[in-house]
Order: structure tokens, then sequence, then C-alpha cells
């Protein structure tokens, strides 16, 4: 694998060759074409977009953004949030390690990798502008959708913190007021077996709607655990067992007033997932299984993820100009957990924990249009608790160099946040080809933290019942270690309190040289709050937040009326990185302090390019391609950064899409193949890395002459491919041969977790 800082000087040069390339290319194809656009009509689709929280064309938005559809996303077989990724230039979106629902996102190389509570992510997911703030239960599974929308680069002004990488926007379908019932089965690879039901009635024709969805989704492991310190439980490994429901309720009181209400769930009982030993054990007999999906285990298999949510929409039409809007949501989240870091029979590195959130939001929008300016505006508020606690099970370990029973590393906590926000974009028209957006957010937050952190000298489980025979004693708690009174006086019994504020803008300008071609640039900043360090070891402050500052030169182009041609070029600056340092004697355990710090700056800059191309009125090819290439500027993180998290140099798709009228009805053929270059699994190690690969998929679906049967047959990663997803690396190279010896937990610990291997699966479905 090439190292990532490679070409830095040399890609500058590149990027604004492209650029001009590009530029000259588009200006005097579209003179040439104007004329018989205007004509003849275009035959490229038309996609509406909420990038800018209005609805918009998506080539008027200047904004770097990828808009997938609910038809899309049926023809292709697409039924979870990360199948995304293939589609969006510069995007990782991928199922974290020990989970089934819980998501990696980078936009840019910008994201979080570590889910523990406290830590903020980098990209925001929104479901209908509600914010989801944890990672857990963020790998959707797509029930009900309109169209999926990933808008890359910081979000800061509109979306707000935790948007410096860009924002992901799940849409779901809105209801016509007419009957509807939609249900479908699907069978495939792995004993898959899925149901999914929706629909919709009109309780009061034309004023109040009821809809509905409900799915059941279940699978067999694509591998199994081979080793279990338990017997008679489930040894299925990477199964998904899962459901999730959804209710609507729409109100249109006049025409100028609408309401809305939902409520949804999910509850994910898959097993925990476990990792595939990249080395033999040295403890007992596990070596390296012959499938990527096979597994060792001394913990229980079980696993859950809920989730519940409740969500409210009051929008108001005063006049044609101006309309005000209310959205309100309330969520909660728990899950319980159990992830063995070494995958092994022995209790040398198991981590059970349990993860429980809780949000609500409120924001008061407010969107107006004049005749050569629009406004969005409005104000916002987050108050969120997020709490959590793990057991570090170091058994082994503890009875062979202390004589007990076992050791447990026992850390738990809460952190809070409760933070409010204002903010405005203005679009002023200077004549009818120029104009700019003037956009700015202020965001206020405070959060509050405890941290528990100690050692107790046998097998700890994180409550009572998780694990017969290990239970905490009655009233023994292991000691709170971060806390701070009103005077910023260390404390044992209050949470650690700190405020930050931050004044995000965006300043972009846009030409429309033609109804067919658009330019625009933009400066844009965003951040990722400042927190408090979930594992601290003893008393420490709060980080500053993340900043990003990020330049983009773009360009919107249907250059004829069948060839879309999108393009962005972009350089960021990323500052006050967050990383934990680990201080003290690596070989005891006793000694490790984990300091929170802000110790990085890097800097990126790539490309990004969309095209669709309609061949003919059948016939349609789609390719996009994204390239990023960065420096480090500041590097004082321990261990030292050496290149971006889940983020290739370059990723590609090729798509192309056959639509074939028959008397049977009419068949969509499609295909696609996808490409990453090779990426480090973490910034600071290169000892789990991903070689460069290809993924080649093929569907072809079917809807009757009437439209009411539908169906597809579904093929997934037909080569096989096996790649990483996640992983963990507690090993010690020598320093003299490079070997790999035993790390925390007295074992060789080099552990992978793989995306999911080839699949088949058919659908078959009825609508009325």
């Amino acid at each position: 694998m090439q190292h990532p800082l490679t070409h830095v000087r040399g890609f500058n040069r590149t990027l604004c060759a492209t650029a001009v390339a590009i530029a000259c290319f588009s200006t005097s194809f579209a003179s040439a074409q104007e004329q018989s656009l205007v004509e003849e009509g275009s035959k490229l689709e038309r996609i509406e977009v909420t990038a800018r929280k209005t609805t918009e064309s998506l080539q008027e938005v200047p904004v770097a953004i990828t808009s997938i559809g609910a038809g899309e996303l049926t023809e292709k077989g697409i039924s979870v949030l990360t199948e995304v990724q293939q589609f969006s230039p510069n995007t990782t979106l991928q199922t974290s390690r020990g989970t089934n629902s819980t998501l990696t996102a980078f936009i840019r190389g910008v994201g979080q990798q570590d889910p523990l509570w406290g830590y903020e992510p980098g990209v925001g997911i929104y479901i209908d502008d509600v914010y989801m703030a944890r990672p857990q239960g963020a790998v959707l599974d797509l029930l009900d959708v309109q169209r999926i929308e990933v808008l890359r680069g910081p979000q800061g002004t509109l979306y707000g913190k935790n948007t410096i990488g860009g924002a992901v926007k799940y849409v779901t379908k809105e209801m016509s007021g007419d009957p509807q019932f939609t249900a479908q089965a699907t069978l495939g690879s792995y004993n898959q077996q899925d149901v999914k039901v929706t629909g919709q009635y009109p309780v009061i024709e034309d004023v109040v709607y009821m809809g509905f969805g409900y799915a059941n989704l279940s699978r067999d492991g694509f591998g199994t655990y081979l080793q279990s310190a338990l017997p008679d439980q489930d040894r299925e490994n990477y199964n998904k067992d899962l459901w999730a429901a959804r209710l609507t309720l729409e109100v249109h009181a006049t025409d100028d007033l609408f309401f809305r209400f939902g409520w949804d769930k999910t509850e994910d009982d898959s097993n925990a997932k476990g990792g595939y030993r990249l080395l033999p054990s040295l403890l007992v007999d596990a070596p390296v299984p012959d499938s990527k999906f096979d597994s060792y285990t001394s913990l229980p298999t079980w696993n859950k993820v809920e989730l519940e949510g409740y969500n409210w929409l009051a929008q108001y039409n005063v006049n044609d100009a101006l309309e005000l809007k209310y959205i309100g949501s309330h969520r909660e989240s728990y899950s319980p957990t159990n992830i063995d870091f070494d995958n092994t029979s022995l209790d040398i590195f198991d981590v059970p924990a349990e993860y429980k959130d809780e949000n609500d939001t409120h924001e008061l929008q407010a969107n107006f249009s004049g005749n050569d300016f629009s406004v969005v505006s409005g104000v916002y508020y987050y108050d969120g608790e997020s709490c959590g606690n793990f057991d570090a099970i170091l058994g082994f370990l503890g009875r062979a160099a202390f004589s007990t029973p076992g050791l447990t590393r026992e850390v738990s906590g809460c952190n809070n946040s409760e933070s409010w926000a204002v903010y405005s974009q203005v679009n002023y028209d200077i004549t009818e080809q120029l104009s700019v957006s003037v956009g700015a957010r202020y965001t206020d937050e405070e959060k509050s933290a405890t941290v528990n952190n100690g050692l107790v000298f046998y097998n700890l489980y994180p409550y009572s019942g998780w694990f017969d025979g290990y239970e905490r004693p009655a009233g023994e708690l292991v000691p709170q270690v971060l806390g701070r009174d009103a005077n910023g006086d260390d404390v044992l019994d209050s949470p650690a309190v700190e405020s930050w504020s931050r004044f995000t803008p965006r300043v972009g300008v846009e030409y429309q040289m033609n109804r067919d071609m658009m330019f625009f640039a933009s400066y844009s900043q965003g951040f990722k709050s400042g927190t408090f360090n979930p594992r601290a070891s003893g008393p420490e402050p709060g980080v500053k937040p993340e900043v990003v500052d990020s330049f983009e030169l773009g360009m919107k182009s249907d250059l004829t009326d069948s060839l879309r041609l999108n393009a962005t070029l972009f350089s960021y600056v990323h500052k006050d990185r967050q990383y934990i340092g680990v201080e003290g004697d690596s070989d005891d355990p006793t000694a490790l302090q984990q300091r929170l710090r802000n110790a990085a700056e890097t800097e990126g800059q790539g490309i990004e390019i969309e095209m669709t191309y309609v061949a003919t009125d059948n016939l349609q090819f789609d390719v996009a391609y994204g390239y990023i290439d960065f420096d480090i500027v500041k590097n004082d993180a321990i261990p030292p950064l050496i290149g971006l998290a889940s983020t290739p140099e370059n990723t590609f798709n090729f798509a192309a899409n056959y639509l074939l009228d028959t008397s049977w009805g009419s068949f969509i053929f499609n295909a696609n193949y996808y490409y990453r270059d090779g990426y480090l699994l973490f910034e600071t190690s290169d000892l789990i890395q991903q070689d460069a690969y290809g993924m080649v998929n093929a569907s072809v679906s079917w809807e009757s002459v009437h439209g009411n049967w539908f169906g597809g047959l579904h093929l997934k990663n037909i080569t096989d491919e096996e790649y990483l997803v996640g992983g963990y690396d507690f090993v010690t190279p020598d320093p003299d041969t490079g070997e790999l010896g035993p790390g925390l937990g007295g074992d060789t610990t080099l552990i992978g977790y793989y995306g999911d291997p080839r699949t088949v699966h058919i659908t078959v479905g009825y609508r009325f």
C-alpha cells in the first residue's frame, strides 16, 4: 500500500489543470448546445433535494451532493444505508466492529471511528431533518424511503455541529392521501427471509392520513463461533435478526396549515459479531480460521440494539413568500453488547458494555422568498444525555500477575450536552446570472461529564444477570475520577462542566452561465463538539471543538440533453483534532493513562466527479469518481498519525442501467463496478490495512404492466471480495525484527471484521 503522503505537491498542479480543463470544455460545449436544448428538451431526470432545507433541483444547489431516489434504491436492491457509499465519491459508510447496527462514517477523510459515549460523530445522520446523535443504530434498514441525500463537506451553517465531514439525510415518503398497501417478501443466501409491509389510509378524506410500515429481517450467519466457553448458545456469527416499525399521522388542517406526527422503533437482536484472528493465539488452541467470518469467544453471543423515537412537524404557509416550520423530536436508545477483543475461548480481553442515550431537539424555521432573494433561518435547541459502561476483563492476565480470580478495568459515566443555535442563510441574485449566498450559525453548548474508572480484582460484568456467576457485590463501585465543582476544583461527587461557543460562516458565489450550467465557489466552516474523555483515569479538562475550514470550486452542468456532468474541487484544513494518547507503561495495564487532547492538524484536497449519460431512451450510464490527498501539519498524537482512517485515495463507481418493455411488464437490468483504493483501519497504525479491491453487483427488477406486481433478483459482491471494515490491534512489534508479539491481554490480538460476502436474493411484492 502506497504511503498516503506520496505525490502531495504534484496533486496541486493536477487539481488546477483539471479545473481549467473542465471549465474550458464545459464552456465551449454548452455554448454550442444551448439553443438546441431549449428546442428539444432534456432526457435527463430532474432530481429534487432539500440540501438547503428548501426543495430545489439538484442542478441548482451549489453543494456537492449525491441523491439516490426510491426507484433507484429498489432497482439496485439497496436495503441498508451502508450500500449508499458506492454511489457517493469520497464516502465511507460501513458497519462498525462488534455489531450490525453501529455506523462508521467518513466523508473526505473526516469522521469518527470510536463509537464510545461522549465522542461526537464527524458526519451527521438525519431522518426527516431530525438529528441522530449517536452511531449506535445508525446503520438504517431502508423502510418506506423516498431518497437518500449525501452532502459532502462541512454543513455547519444549516445543519450545525458534528457535520464537519458532511451529512447523510434519510427522507421518508410523503403521503398522497389515497389508500395504498404494499407487501413484499425476500428470500436469499444464508437463509435470508425478509418481510416488509407499508401503506397509508385516509382517516378523513383530504384532511387526515395515517401511514404505517413494518419490516422483519432475518438471516443466518456468514460464519460460526468455532469455540465458545459457554455451552448451549447460538454460535452464528454475522447473522441478522431485526424488526422495525413506523407510524405517521398527517393532518392537512387547511391549505396553508400542515401537521405531521411520527413514531418509529427498531429492535436488533442479531448476535454480537466475532472478529477474525489474523494471527494464531499464543495461549490457547485458536489458529487463524479458514473463513473470514469464523471466530472464537468466551462471552455470550447475544447482543441488542433498541431504538425508539417520536417526531413532530408543524408547517404554516403565511403567504406565498413566507413559510414557518417547527420540527421537534424525542429519541432513546439502549445497547447492551458483548465484544470479545481477543476472540479466543479465554477471558483475557473481553469487553461487555452498555450504551444508553436520550435526546430532545426543537427547531423553529422561517423560509422567505422574495423577487431577488431568499432566506432560510431558524433557532435550534438540543438536550442530550449519553451514558455507558464497559468492563475490560483481563481475567487470564489477572490470575497470572496478581494471583486473583481475575482482573477487570471498569469504566462508566455520562457525557451530557445542552446546546442552542441560531442560523440564517441569504441567497441574493445580483443579476440574472450572478448570485451570492451568505450564511452563518452561532452555537452555544455546555457539557457535563462524570467518569468512574478503576480496577477490580475479579471478572466483572456490567449488571446482574449478564453472565451467571459474575455479578457485582452489593455496594461496590469503582471510584469517580472526573469531576469538578463550580470553582474549578477537582472533586469526586460533581460532574466536570465546560462550555464552548462557535460562529460558523459560509460564503458562496454562483454563476449561472446559461440555464444548463452553473459554476460555484464557496468557503464554509464546521465544527465537531468539544468533549470530555470518557476513558479518563483522573481529572483532566475537556478538549476544544474540532474545526474544518473548507473551500470548494464546482460546476453543475447538463452539457447536452443526455449528458450531465457535475464536478467539485475541494480543499480543507482540519484543526484541533481530538485524540487519546496512551501514556504510561504498556506492559502494566494498571499504569495506563489515556488522555484526550487536541493533538493534530491535517489538510486535504481532492476532486469529485459525477456523470450521467442517457445513451438511448432505454440505456443509461452513471460514473462517480473521488480523489483525496492529504498532509499532516501538526502531529502531537500518541502514537503519531500516519494516515487517514477508512479513507481510500481513489473511489470509483461505474453503473449501467437498461430498460426493457415487454408484454409481461417492464424489466430493468442494472450492474455496477465499485472500486476502492487501499486504506488504513486506524490513523495511528498500519498493522491492519485493506488492499485495493473492486466489487461487482448486478440486478434485474420487474414491474407488471398494471404496476401492481413487482419483483427483483439481486446479486451482491459477485466475485466474493473479502474486505476489512474494522479491527483491533493489540500487539507489540519487536523493534529489531518487526515480529508481532503479545500486547494488552497477553496474546497476539490482531483482529479483523469484514464486509458482506457474495449474496443472492429475490424479492416479490404486490401493491394496490
